[in-house]
């Protein structure tokens, strides 16, 4: 038995693990791995290139515990409203880490093993996961300052005596890109003397050292806990610090991207329908490198659209926008994108890089901040404070124009927005308070002192489901949206992997054109990105003559193929040869 010859998977995996520890007993490591995820090294290989998605698949972003009512776990309250008032809108739930945590709501995992308590418990994710789809967080390039593994690290002993990343603060690390102005490393006090831990978020934040391999077994042993409690799809927070080499910038390491396809291959083994999704806020060009061979991420965040189609609709201009959509290559089968506008975090400016101008950027963030917004910083190499993205709801982002400011089509504008991200290759993604129109909270931004606090308001859910109940502007947004989202999930054309071409109509309308798999369906989505109304003629689309053609958002059927059509401000059609059959639970 000592010579048996090795299984495809033990091949795979050995490969792995030689790139990332070249001066270890690779195949020793590689039984430790297999035994530590339950995982039969005879398991057969997933067929490479599936769609684990379709057009019916929109993801919903939250916090646990972002709804609450008195005497009830909100991980319950959440699962009952999306229950009831969503299973025709999502498909997918992304809960934000649930776990007990220090700081950064959630970002600063204390126990990765358990259910923060004021959420909930394991039983509740599980049921959850037999109504939705899933995705949890693996915070995996840090841990809090005040977990066990991190007393274990200053005390000496295991788990965690070597689990962090030393750095030695003589050590030239100006080349280190982060994502905040805070000094990179943190003086602690050990058994073993005086240490500098490696910290890229924040000193209660403190990275990981996967030079070691027992954390990557750590980890395995979380995901197979997560697997088990009906986790199925995972995003990799903060993935591109993973790897450290002094010297270097640190982010999108080879290492990085090696551990990366390592954990691919050990989840589709064990769970063949499971998602892996890479959370990298960077420039467009270093993000695309995380779907590899399509052996990486399954998704990856469309991370430059919210500012692009943000800066679109307060300027009226989709030139950039249009640009940036150009030259993005269709995703291979068995990869997509994750389009969102807003989530728990701003809206990222390093994703503008190379795409905006300065001018650009500078009238953009003087906008949002003339809407209330607020922003936040990170450190260049040069030592520069360089703003890292702007703080506000999409409700107020979208609450005006960079040129007159607040106006009456912000309604209008909100929904132009929902509009393109929905209609867009790749997978929908909600964050909550979208679908509420939530607005800023600045009470909870003086009550935490963070910025980002301004887009996590916790909803009472007697007041929000007032604010649904009665004509309120929260109640025309969940209306409308969930009405444009049981639409979209109705069309072949909105598959994430459908073909995808942007037209030619100006500056002032943004258009492309999505046709089914199966070339059947074909949808012309076409936008008024002003404060103006807007025409173009139809004779400009290509339309099949012998088809008939339907604005399914409107329902107006279009029968004269060279006639002129107004859009009035922020409208937007989504013009189809066929329409696809909605689909309802009730």
């Amino acid at each position: 038995m000592e010579n048996a010859p090795l299984s495809p998977l033990e091949q795979r995996l050995i490969a792995h693990l030689q790139t990332i520890y070249p001066n270890l007993d690779t195949k020793e490591l590689a039984e430790r791995c297999l035994t530590t995820f339950h995982l039969d090294p005879a398991t057969e290989s997933p067929r490479p290139h599936r769609n684990l998605w379709d057009q019916s698949d929109i993801m919903l972003i939250t916090y646990a515990d972002t709804l609450r009512r008195k005497e009830e776990a909100p991980l319950e309250t959440l699962h009952k409203f999306v229950k009831s008032k969503l299973s025709d809108s999502i498909s997918a739930v992304h809960l934000l880490p649930f776990f007990p945590y220090s700081s950064d709501d959630g970002f600063s995992v204390m126990d990765y093993t358990t259910v923060n308590p004021s959420c909930g418990q394991w039983d509740h994710v599980s049921n959850l996961s037999k109504d939705f789809k899933v995705m949890g967080d693996l915070v995996i390039n840090h841990c809090s300052s005040r977990s066990l593994w991190f007393e274990n690290y200053k005390a000496g002993v295991n788990p965690g005596a070597s689990f962090f990343y030393e750095a030695d603060p003589s050590a030239d690390l100006s080349a280190v890109v982060r994502p905040r102005t805070s000094s990179l490393l943190r003086e602690v006090q050990t058994k073993n003397g005086e240490k500098h831990v490696w910290c890229t978020f924040s000193h209660d934040q403190v990275d990981l050292n996967f030079e070691n391999p027992d954390v990557l077994l750590e980890f395995l042993r979380i995901i197979h806990l997560y697997l088990e409690k009906g986790i199925r799809w995972f995003r990799l927070d903060a993935v591109a610090f993973l790897w450290k080499v002094p010297g270097t910038s640190c982010i999108n390491l080879p290492q990085t991207h090696e551990i990366i396809r390592l954990l691919r291959l050990m989840i589709e083994h064990y769970a063949p329908e499971s998602v892996i999704i890479t959370e990298t806020n960077i420039p467009n060009q270093e993000n695309l490198t995380y779907f590899g061979n399509a052996n990486e991420a399954h998704l990856i965040y469309n991370f430059s659209l919210p500012p692009l189609l943000i800066n679109s609709l307060v300027t009226g201009n989709c030139s950039h926008l249009k640009q940036w959509l150009m030259s993005m290559a269709p995703a291979q089968q068995g990869t997509t994108y994750l389009n969102f506008v807003a989530s728990h975090d701003g809206i990222g400016l390093r994703p503008t890089e190379g795409l905006l101008s300065e001018w650009e950027l500078e009238t953009l963030i003087n906008t949002m901040k003339r809407f209330g917004g607020k922003i936040s910083s990170r450190t260049t190499p040069q030592g520069e404070a360089k703003p890292y993205e702007i703080n506000i709801s999409l409700w107020n982002a979208l609450s005006g124009s960079a040129q007159q400011g607040p106006d009456q089509w912000q309604f209008a504008r909100f929904l132009c927005a929902v509009g393109v991200m929905m209609a867009l290759e790749g997978v929908p993604a909600f964050y909550i308070h979208s679908l509420f129109g939530t607005e800023n909270d600045l009470d909870r931004v003086n009550n935490t002192g963070h910025y980002r606090s301004i887009n996590r308001h916790i909803w009472d859910m007697e007041e929000l489901e007032h604010a649904l109940n009665t004509p309120t502007h929260h109640q025309k947004v969940f209306q409308s949206v969930t009405k444009l989202t049981q639409i979209r999930r109705a069309q072949p054309a909105f598959h994430p992997n459908a073909t995808q071409y942007i037209l030619h109509m100006g500056e002032n309308l943004f258009a492309f054109w999505r046709q089914s798999l199966d070339r059947r369906q074909s949808l012309f989505a076409v936008y008024n990105m002003t404060d103006q109304p807007q025409h173009f003629n139809l004779s400009e689309l290509n339309l099949i003559a012998t088809d008939d053609w339907t604005d399914l958002v409107s329902e107006q059927v279009y029968e004269d193929r060279l006639g002129k059509v107004t859009l009035m401000p922020y409208q937007f059609v989504w013009l189809a040869n066929k329409k696809g059959k909605i689909k309802s639970s009730v």
